[in-house]
Order: structure tokens, then sequence, then C-alpha cells
């Protein structure tokens, strides 16, 4: 199927929401952080793809806001799995060439996670291929809040005019401020939303929502995804007889 790829039309950023280990544990008999363990074979693949076919971001929505709402034996499960998948792929993203990135309330997740996550952060630091970033303890409207925080006292202070204020401004102020927008959102387990993630960065991103579940979800799916991306025709609000004129 990778034969199939146009390699000069692949997204530059793809951000995933990983949806569906508790289905897929459920379906399979077992309990849910089975389905979190089993999940992490999924981000394997995916991110090795994803660097073979040329994708130079790859975000994953690993943990969100209100997820710390769930069971307090499930949040605690899967701070312990993030540790002990960071630990275990580390040195597998330094072979690779893959720089390890984060965004999100990184401070509200425990010691011992941001020690690991710090740590795997520093040692790819220097690597040059695909930028794989966790969002841990994000959602979007956390990001757009604190940004308008910071912009807030940055106009109290003097730093910036408000007049100034415009939309590339303002996504400098985003935690995503180093990376471009998603050209591709996928979302697994066919739930229609988009779940607090990203919301000011897929404003013109291209959805695709599968039905198969994450644990299930392998490189040959995520081909699928990017060769529905490849047929799309992306106009920005223009007509297609405008973007023939520009082409």
């Amino acid at each position: 199927m990778e034969d199939l790829i146009d390699k000069t039309n692949v997204p530059r950023h793809v951000a995933i929401i990983m949806d569906g280990n508790g289905r897929w544990a459920k379906k399979n008999g077992s309990m849910r952080v089975k389905g979190h363990q089993s999940g992490v074979k999924s981000v394997r693949e995916v991110t090795e793809i994803a660097a073979e076919v040329g994708v130079k971001y790859l975000t994953m929505y690993a943990f969100s806001t209100e997820n710390w709402s769930r069971p307090e034996y499930e949040v605690n499960a899967l701070m312990h799995l993030l540790v002990s998948t960071i630990r275990k792929e580390t040195r597998g993203l330094q072979k690779n060439n893959i720089k390890l990135r984060a965004i999100g309330n990184l401070d509200s997740l425990p010691s011992v996670c941001q020690k690991e996550l710090n740590e795997a952060i520093k040692i790819t630091a220097n690597n040059t291929g695909l930028h794989l970033i966790l969002a841990l303890s994000y959602s979007g409207r956390w990001d757009i809040v604190n940004a308008c925080k910071q912009l807030a006292e940055d106009a109290k202070s003097g730093i910036i005019n408000p007049k100034d204020i415009d939309n590339d401004v303002f996504a400098n102020y985003l935690d995503t401020k180093e990376y471009p927008d998603p050209e591709l959102m996928i979302r697994t387990s066919g739930e229609m939303r988009i779940s607090n993630f990203l919301l000011w960065q897929l404003a013109y991103s291209e959805l695709y929502i599968t039905e198969t579940l994450w644990p299930d979800f392998n490189k040959e799916e995520f081909l699928k995804a990017i060769i529905a991306y490849q047929r799309r025709e992306r106009r920005f609000g223009k007509t297609s007889e405008q973007l023939s004129k520009i082409n």
C-alpha cells in the first residue's frame, strides 16, 4: 500500500485522537487498562510508518485534561504506563532519529512522569527526523485560555500593543507555537467529534474518521488515511475554480 502514496503530497503534520482502548478491552473481555497497554503497539507502528512516508510532525492525544476525572485506578495505571513506555521506547526513538516533544499542562503530571519525559526529550533533542509530539494533560480550551493569560500579561506590561494582535501573534502564544498546524487529523473508534483537541490549530485540517479501535490501528490503516487525504481538494475557503487559476 505504501507504493500508492504520493510522496510529494504527504501531510507535513498529522494529529491523531487515539480512541477506543476501553471498547477494545471490553470487546476482548479484558480490563480497560489492557486496552491502553495494547494501544502502545499502535503508537510504535504509526510513528514508524509516519516517519517512513515523510511526515515531519506527528501529534498524539495521549491524555486530556478531562481524563483526570476518570477513576483513580485508571489514571494511576495510565501514568505508570506512560513512564514504562517512555523508558522502553526512548532507545527506539533515538535509533530511528525521532525527536520526542510534548505539549500540555506538563506540570500537572506526577513528578516521576515529568522526570522520564524530560529525560527522553533531552536524549532525543538533537534528532533531525520526525517530531513525535505527545499531548499530555492537554486540551484545546486550556491551550487557548493559557495563551490569553500570557497575552494579557504582555499587553499589560507593554511588551505588545493590543492593536498588533492578529492570528499569527496569537498562535505564537499557544503551546504548539513551534509547530505548523496539522493538515490531517485522524480519529479512531468512529466518534464524530474532536474532543477538545487542538481547537485553534484544526481550523483547516482534513478530518479522517475510522471505525477501527486504536489498538487495531496499524501501518496499513495509517496509509489508508494518507491516501484519503491525498484524494481531497484543500480549498481554504476558495472555490475549485480559483484554485485551478492559482495552479
